[in-house]
């Protein structure tokens, strides 16, 4: 059996047991995390907490203020979304990517169908042609009736004559 490149390798059989998950499931919730981190909503909420956070620890009474000046648990708090939206970006990048192909795959393959559908055609139609020479047309057998007509009026008048 060869490797797809493109395709993560096999999971392993440890004898550690891991907690189960459905694949499918989680991809969609990381897409669906992933298109609201892309969004203005996103940012103004993350703007206004921010903000609320910094005021609040710079402007409470002293008992209060639970992260003082130089916020070192708004970082903590900053640094482990960041940490968790980084690969859920990711993830649905991938599962993008996997759905592109897909679809470039089947463009291509329909692609190809038209491609001979039309080689076809055009083959037919060169058919058609070539016995459309051969046939009689319209013109051509009036022509050669009136030319018909034409020496039968000769022969009677000749006829006629003798």
């Amino acid at each position: 059996m060869t490797t797809r490149l493109d395709q993560p390798r096999e999971i392993r059989r440890t004898f550690v047991p891991r907690p189960s998950y459905d694949p499918e499931s989680f991809g969609r919730l990381s897409e669906r995390i992933a298109r609201f981190l892309g969004t203005a909503r996103f940012l103004v909420y993350m703007t206004v907490f921010v903000a609320v956070w910094i005021l609040w620890n710079l402007l409470a009474p002293a008992s209060l203020k639970f992260d003082p000046y130089p916020f070192i648990f708004l970082t903590l708090m900053l640094s482990l979304q960041a940490s968790y939206a980084a690969p859920l970006i990711l993830l649905a990048q991938n599962r993008q990517d996997d759905r592109d192909r897909v679809q470039y795959e089947q463009d291509r393959a329909r692609n190809e169908r038209s491609i001979a559908d039309t080689e076809y055609l055009t083959r037919e139609i060169a058919g058609l042609r070539l016995a459309l020479s051969e046939v009689a047309t319209r013109d051509f057998l009036r022509s050669e009736l009136q030319q018909m007509l034409r020496d039968l009026d000769e022969r009677d008048h000749h006829s006629a004559i003798s």
